[in-house]
């Protein structure tokens, strides 16, 4: 599993200074679990995680690459409000057996089983979670979901990401506008591939550029695509792609 870095926030401001930034509905953490993102003015991806309480206080759990800048980025958007950002010195734990008394259910997918946080790392976990994500269509902080991804391009609907309802955040014009007024051209799809080709390879339509190859697990892979150019055969390296979902 990725490194991931948990945060603590507390204060009396907290739930209101997250619900202004954050993608989801904030308050859904009394039901267990929220997985959220935090997005540019431009609607554009900058971080994902999940929040979780812990008494009054909020547990963030992210990707241990972005925690220095979440940590600049949240101490810029707090100002004056209320809100303590201190490492939490909690480790993730996650399993697919029955839920533990400290585990929360994965929102995402229920496939996903738990995660729990304890003051000792997990010890052992031999669980195939890259092939879990491209079964189920999971982004991956730094892979699927980079400074350029739209998150309702990445599918963030799906994986329960992202509240149309909660009111504004960092990026919300953008991502309501999406949503609706316009059809998504791009985005995440799985697809089926038969030869060699790895992460990042572009995926042609001819010749024209379709797409790119992404997370990859024995046939099945992840790829962003232009819908466009992806309504037929396609090829990625010394792969064929197909994309199922298209009909081919």
């Amino acid at each position: 599993m990725p490194e991931r870095h948990v945060f603590r926030l507390s204060g009396g401001d907290t739930r209101t200074f997250l619900q202004g930034l954050v993608t989801n509905d904030v308050n859904g953490i009394d039901g267990g679990l929220v997985y959220a993102a935090l997005l540019t003015p431009q609607g554009k991806y900058l971080a994902d995680f999940f929040l979780s309480a812990a008494g009054d206080d909020v547990l963030l759990d992210a990707s241990a690459e972005q925690a220095d800048m979440l940590r600049t980025r949240l101490s810029m958007y707090k100002l004056r409000a209320d809100v303590t950002i201190a490492d939490a010195d909690l480790f993730v734990h996650r399993g697919l057996d029955d839920r533990p008394a400290d585990g929360m259910d994965d929102p995402r997918n229920p496939a996903l089983g738990w995660r729990a946080y304890r003051s000792d790392p997990q010890a052992v976990d031999d669980t195939d979670w890259k092939a879990l994500r491209v079964a189920h269509m999971i982004p991956e902080t730094g892979v699927e979901l980079t400074p350029d991804t739209f998150i309702l391009e990445a599918g963030f609907e799906a994986i329960k990401g992202v509240d149309f309802r909660k009111g504004c955040y960092v990026g919300q014009e953008v991502t309501a506008r999406m949503k609706h007024k316009t059809s998504l051209r791009k985005g995440l799809v799985q697809v089926v591939v038969t030869g060699e080709a790895t992460l990042g390879t572009p995926i042609m339509f001819g010749d024209k550029v379709a797409g790119t190859l992404l997370s990859r697990h024995a046939d099945h892979a992840i790829a962003y695509l232009r819908f466009d150019r992806a309504q037929g055969p396609m090829t990625a390296g010394g792969a064929d792609v197909v994309w199922e979902g298209a009909g081919n």
